[in-house]
């Protein structure tokens, strides 16, 4: 593990809980799935780089999908 990976995990669990929290409140199922998902798979990717760029799409799906 590098310190990098460290941060990132931390800035996208995060964000994650945030969308987590907003989805719950609002009743919306798109944050609240992808609030989920940016809070667990930091634990399963390894590699920087693929983890910011997953971390950015999740991040932007509940921008382009309003459910």
């Amino acid at each position: 593990m590098s310190a990098s990976l460290i941060f990132f995990g931390l800035v996208f669990g995060c964000i994650g809980f945030g969308f987590f929290l907003y989805g719950k409140n609002q009743r919306a199922p798109v944050p609240l799935v992808c609030g989920l998902i940016l809070m667990i798979f930091p634990y399963f990717v390894s590699n920087t780089i693929a983890l910011v760029i997953i971390g950015v799409v999740l991040m932007a799906i509940p921008y382009f999908i309003r459910y």
